[in-house]
């Protein structure tokens, strides 16, 4: 009797089973996400996970990439709008927009990935805390460019406004995983724009 090889199907797929972890720790946080949940996903036993995505921490940061490619692009198309009152808008409509897919789990992976978490899990928390804190310069930098070009008044605090606009962002994501709609995350937007200088 010839042994039994374990190991990953004859179809497997890594970028589509990597595409379902990303959406269980979309949905449940990096800690909510057990290994049984991931494996069922993805469709392999957990040999095969620990032999082709590491530990359970590193898939999580490759999954994170790629939540990452196909999200950075509306972040960096708000950069490019012409006004800072447009980047704003571009980005929290669009977050809006992303945060309430019915394809998709709602709310945002880098937010959601690890609110709270043990002691064991802070590498990740820490990783999520520099990449929204990479953002929110980005964020500030661009507004402080505004102010260069007097697209924005002199007096206009460009880190506390990407601080501002981040901590909404973020608010809205939470929201949004807590069952909010996508037309009360527009209304929360619509309301941010009415207080944007000369509005």
């Amino acid at each position: 009797m010839k042994e039994r090889k374990i190991g990953r199907p004859r179809t497997f797929d890594a970028d589509q089973a990597l595409d379902k972890a990303m959406r269980v720790f979309w949905e449940k946080g990096y800690e909510g996400s057990s290994l049984p949940e991931l494996t069922e996903a993805m469709g392999m036993n957990r040999p095969s996970l620990y032999a082709v995505f590491g530990n359970k921490e590193n898939l999580f940061k490759l999954a994170l990439e790629r939540y990452g490619a196909t999200h950075d692009p509306l972040f960096n198309a708000a950069l490019e709008e012409k006004t800072a009152r447009g980047v704003v808008e571009h980005f929290l409509r669009g977050n809006a927009d992303a945060q309430t897919e019915e394809e998709n789990p709602h709310g945002c992976l880098v937010i959601n990935g690890a609110l709270a978490c043990s002691d064991d899990a802070l590498p990740i928390r820490n990783s999520l805390i520099e990449r929204r804190a990479a953002a929110e310069a980005r964020l500030r930098d661009r507004f402080d460019r505004a102010k260069a070009e007097g697209d924005l008044p002199e007096d206009f605090c460009a880190s506390q406004m990407a601080r501002y606009v981040m901590t909404m962002s973020n608010g809205m994501a939470v929201q949004a995983g807590a069952g909010a709609t996508r037309q009360q995350l527009q209304e929360v937007v619509d309301q941010v724009l009415r207080g944007w200088p000369g509005a």
